[in-house]
């Protein structure tokens, strides 16, 4: 036995080979720690020892990720950015026989500025651009125009990440505007929405779920000779579920549950809806993003007696809509 066991050298020998071995498996790792490190350090909100996870998470801003539900993210003391927000409805009742058109494209310019950490001021500025005809109860309409401005105060009370997944914040939205949403009168008309705004992150760094509760009151007058008052309300609640499915990339579906009134205060119910669609939110850059989604709407009704057996809320609202929201942040 003892003429048969290794030698010191070869022992030695291989102790070496194993070693080697070792490095060559673990230098790949440390490599790639090195090089994430200083990109962890400088994330927004790190603090250099909380994991990997939840540095990374702080990298993906809410705000704009669902499409026409606006998530929680507020920003950080200094932060600004620039937008440009079209929204487009197509589809009404169409009035009797021949072709019918209802094309509105509302498009706000906005710029937003965070005076302090988590609480943001945005100011819009607006333009509508419809053209209509042949439609129930509207009059035959085609132009552009100024349509009024706002100002958006936001405050974020929870903010989202991988060891406290729940994000929470509340928007007041108060606005003038110089044409009514439906009927394209001119009018002057104040309105205030109250939104709340919560988002999760279901699976830290790949799915993210957003909801929207919201109360939008209006009031005002439309101009001309008549001057007839005008008072209406809307309630809404949002949902949508978007996954990280590639760098910078995400996807998933949205639904949105629409009652419109007649009243300031949800009043006399008119129309409600319910709108199903995808939505794809893409960032460019760690400054430059883009946000798209499409609605159809797939049930709805109308109190009138009139389309009480027909398909679909069509007084208040549209078949479709789609949103198209750009923005830069420096």
């Amino acid at each position: 036995m003892i003429g048969h066991a290794p030698s010191a050298r070869r022992i030695s020998q291989l102790t070496m080979a194993l070693l080697l071995i070792s490095g060559l498996a673990v230098a790949p790792g440390l490599a790639e720690e090195a090089k994430d490190a200083p990109a962890k350090s400088a994330s927004r909100g790190g603090s250099g020892g909380k994991g990997d996870t939840s540095d990374k998470q702080k990298d993906v801003d809410t705000e704009h990720l669902f499409g026409f539900t606006e998530g929680s993210d507020a920003g950080e003391k200094g932060e600004q950015e620039v937008l440009v927000d079209t929204i487009a409805r197509f589809g009404k009742r169409r009035d009797g026989l021949g072709p019918s058109t209802y094309r509105v494209l509302d498009t706000r310019f906005a710029y937003q500025f965070n005076p302090a950490d988590r609480f943001s001021v945005e100011l819009s500025a607006f333009g509508n651009l419809r053209r209509q005809r042949n439609i129930v109860d509207l009059d035959d309409k085609a132009f552009g125009t100024f349509d009024g401005a706002s100002v958006e105060l936001k405050y974020q009370f929870l903010k989202g990440s991988a060891e406290q997944p729940l994000g929470l914040a509340i928007e007041l939205r108060p606005r003038f505007t110089r044409i009514l949403p439906v009927e394209g009168n001119g009018a002057n008309v104040f309105d205030m929405e109250s939104l709340l705004q919560i988002d999760v992150q279901v699976v830290p760094g790949k799915i993210w779920y957003g909801s929207n509760i919201s109360f939008e009151p209006a009031a005002g007058r439309q101009r001309g000779a008549a001057g007839q008052g005008y008072r209406s309300s809307t309630f809404l609640w949002s949902n949508a579920v978007v996954g990280r499915i590639a760098e910078g990339t995400f996807v998933g579906p949205e639904a949105r549950y629409l009652r419109g009134y007649d009243g300031a205060f949800l009043n006399r119910l008119e129309s409600e809806a319910v709108l199903v669609g995808p939505v794809l939110h893409r960032r460019f850059t760690e400054k430059i993003w883009l946000t798209v989604a499409y609605a159809a709407q797939v049930w709805g009704r109308d109190n009138d007696p009139t389309y009480a057996r027909r398909g679909f809320g069509l007084t208040q609202f549209e078949r479709h809509n789609l949103r198209v929201k750009f923005g830069m942040e420096f």
